[in-house]
């Protein structure tokens, strides 16, 4: 399974909140301009514990327009927006999230984006980093995530 949402019929909704929000995210969308130019982040695989809101959702939108396969759970069960991970999930991003998921669905989730044997990881709270070091050592050191200066898999820093 490559999502897990509670109702993919709201993503219309999710994609007009998400597309508010990037009318309010002038950084972000110069970055995607770039990114999607670039794609610097080609055949890199992120994983992201992070609240599933608008904004999350143009972030995610922006790493994936330059090239990465991006993994998403919600880092707080109480604040994801089902519409936006609905709006995500139809758009090929890999989310597991929705509203008042359990504890036990809680790491259900961040497991699911484990298991893909990420590249980066971002992680509000620190969730992803310590179940990720605790279960799986070995896919821990294989975490790039670390933009290395100025030279990143081959993509060299402009300007």
């Amino acid at each position: 399974m490559s999502w897990k949402v509670k109702d993919l019929s709201l993503a219309r909704i999710g994609r007009d909140q998400i597309e508010w929000a990037e009318r309010h995210m002038p950084v972000i969308m110069k970055i995607r301009e770039r990114f999607s130019k670039d794609k610097p982040l080609k055949g890199v695989k992120v994983a992201a514990v992070l609240h599933v809101t608008k904004e999350t959702g143009a972030l995610v939108r922006t790493l994936a327009a330059g090239g990465a396969e991006v993994w998403l759970a919600g880092s707080n069960p109480l604040s994801t927006q089902d519409e936006v991970a609905a709006a995500l999930a139809e758009e090929g991003i890999h989310v597991f999230a929705w509203r008042g998921e359990t504890p036990e669905e809680y790491w259900w989730c961040i497991d699911r984006i484990i298991e893909v044997s990420p590249d980066i990881l971002i992680d509000d709270g620190a969730d992803l980093h310590v179940r990720i070091h605790k279960q799986w050592p070995a896919k821990a050191k294989a975490v790039i995530g670390r933009y290395g200066g100025d030279n990143y898999r081959g993509y060299k820093a402009k300007g």
